[in-house]
């Protein structure tokens, strides 16, 4: 198990071996977002902007506009919170090659309670026109799509966790942007699922087995642009839709998934996610549960969805 900030900030690192143009940015949390460790190797192209997001992703953008690769960094909810204007202004509408690698996202920061716990995020980054939007799974998926994003000519959001999540993909797993992987066949149903989500939504298919649902797991890394064609394939050949987040369930990939079969398979489907409300304090643990984000949940949806269609 390792954490997606820990593999963010080593794959940071060892790209920035390779590529000089490739500068890092921090909001006074370095230590947290795992950028450390690109500053410690390279500190003449590391650049701690203080907790001022909005002045860092301008900064970001001026980088970008004289050819370097800035990768910015903070807590999801500042991210997408306060830098979104100039997110908007200054990085997606002029189409600026501006990496923003968000930690901490979803209700998993635990103690630090709702107001530090983005919940909204993906949805937000998503509505943003030009704006590629990466949820990994696991670490070596971080990894991949870290070195995705630095070769991706364009803004690209990043969205990381703070805690050690169990591993979905073997070690040289190649991520693409857009493309969607099928992690276990099945024929009944399918999750759908982004972030820490596919690798409970495994579990659920293994437990599901047993009692003879047949549970297909598409995992979806990125969720904008989404894959449609293994989305659509998902629910031509299965029928029932179950997709699942550490978001809320409104306009995250659950929107996406619905708002794309809505218009071309319409199918049968539920959304696991947070319910139009804001997180709050616990253990992230304790959380995942209270909230229904764990292979438990999944079963039931499961199960419901399959005898809706007999």
């Amino acid at each position: 198990m390792i954490a997606t900030r820990d593999a963010y900030g080593e794959a940071l690192a060892e790209l920035g071996g390779e590529n000089d143009k490739i500068v890092a940015l921090d909001a006074d949390l370095s230590g947290s977002t795992k950028t450390a460790v690109f500053a410690k190797k390279f500190p003449n192209r590391f650049f701690n902007m203080g907790i001022a997001e909005a002045n860092m992703v301008g900064t970001a953008a001026g980088l970008a506009a004289v050819g370097k690769i800035p990768f910015l960094s903070t807590f999801a909810i500042f991210a997408a919170g306060r830098g979104w204007e100039q997110i908007r202004q200054s990085v997606a509408y002029p189409k600026a090659n501006v990496k923003i690698v968000a930690t901490h996202g979803g209700v998993t920061v635990g103690e630090d309670g709702g107001s530090h716990q983005s919940v909204e995020d993906v949805a937000i980054m998503r509505a943003i026109p030009n704006m590629t939007v990466i949820v990994p799974a696991d670490g070596e998926e971080t990894k991949g799509a870290i070195r995705a994003a630095a070769a991706y000519k364009g803004p690209v959001y990043v969205r990381l966790g703070r805690n050690k999540v169990p591993s979905v993909f073997p070690a040289g797993h190649k991520f693409e942007i857009g493309k969607g992987v099928v992690v276990v066949p099945g024929t009944d149903l399918t999750f759908i699922t982004t972030g820490l989500m596919t690798a409970a939504a495994v579990t659920a298919a293994e437990k599901l087995k047993a009692e003879g649902i047949s549970a297909r797991v598409l995992h979806i890394g990125t969720v904008k642009p989404l894959d449609k064609e293994l989305v659509l394939q998902a629910a031509q050949e299965t029928g029932a839709i179950v997709t699942a987040e550490e978001h809320s369930v409104v306009g995250g990939l659950g929107g996406a998934v619905a708002e794309f079969l809505g218009e071309t398979c319409p199918t049968l489907m539920k959304r696991v996610g947070i319910h139009d409300r804001f997180g709050t304090s616990g253990k992230s643990d304790e959380l995942l549960k209270y909230f229904g984000l764990n292979a438990e949940t999944l079963i039931e949806e499961a199960r419901e969805i399959v005898s809706r269609k007999k």
